[in-house]
């Protein structure tokens, strides 16, 4: 069992997000030519009850719910910085509050570098995965008008938040140019990572309305790229956890899975397509 060190919390973990960086993980995406030296943890984000403190940290007790991220989320247990942490609200349940660090992060930060204005229009490729909802309903809150790519079966609960789908793939510009006849749209953001970059240059008016998460061609065009934080977790949620208990901002949970199964976790994370996030229980 690790002890928390200057600076830290133990967290006795209840849930744990799932994110493609797991599976992209596991596939060794990030590794270079290099095998791990030893088993490595997955898991980025968790929400649990802190069960220790490190010799210095104040502000927090023990038994106090948290969420927050830290690499090896996946687990019974994670060390976590102290001033990361975020107290978990009483109207989100721990499997709830698992599903937001990553996805609110991460949503927050690329519709703050999109620079989303009131009365724009906006198209988000991935709308209903976990950060294209966050950032939709953020775009949303910021007055404007989002359209989004969707598979058909996700496009009546994209509508039931304010967002205008519209089917990716072949035609996608013919699509969403019917669907915003008039001006078009002012600016795009790519959570989907799979070669839209183009399609969103043509339809944006030009690189610089576009911004991406996912896809690592973005210099090759010209479009911006925000790939890690630039704001700790607990301003972020400072912003966002009002919108979320106003109900402005909702992320669904897609499927939960016991930790024990986090390989099957992964593997529909993989297969993509899901709408909002998948979930790990500990000791459930």
């Amino acid at each position: 069992m690790p002890s928390p060190q200057a600076g830290q919390v133990r967290v006795a973990v209840h849930a744990a997000g799932v994110n493609p960086y797991d599976w992209k993980a596991r596939r060794g995406l990030y590794a270079g030519d290099e095998a791990p030296a030893r088993p490595v943890r997955v898991g980025l984000e968790f929400a649990g009850t802190i069960d220790e403190l490190g010799p210095d940290v104040t502000g927090w007790t023990v038994g106090a719910p948290v969420l927050g991220q830290a690499a090896g989320a996946a687990a019974t247990h994670v060390l976590a910085a102290a001033d990361g942490l975020v107290a978990k609200p009483d109207s989100l349940s721990f499997p709830q509050a698992a599903a937001l660090p990553v996805a609110c992060e991460t949503a927050y930060r690329a519709v703050r570098v999109l620079d989303v204005q009131p009365g724009q229009t906006v198209l988000i490729h991935a709308a209903a995965g976990a950060v294209g909802l966050i950032a939709a309903q953020l775009a949303l809150a910021r007055g404007a008008r989002v359209i989004g790519t969707a598979s058909v079966a996700n496009h009546e609960y994209l509508r039931s938040l304010g967002i205008e789908p519209v089917l990716y793939g072949d035609g996608l510009a013919d699509r969403v140019r019917a669907v915003a006849p008039d001006g078009g749209v002012d600016a795009a953001l790519d959570v989907s990572g799979r070669g839209v970059l183009p399609v969103s240059i043509e339809l944006a008016g030009g690189p610089e309305h576009v911004v991406t998460i996912a896809d690592g061609t973005a210099s090759q065009y010209g479009v911006r790229s925000t790939w890690s934080a630039d704001l700790p977790l607990p301003a972020v949620f400072q912003a966002v956890l009002p919108l979320i208990e106003r109900g402005e901002v909702r992320l669904p949970i897609a499927a939960t899975f016991p930790l024990e199964q986090v390989g099957d976790a992964q593997q529909l994370s993989e297969g993509g397509h899901l709408r909002g996030k998948i979930v790990l229980s500990v000791g459930a």
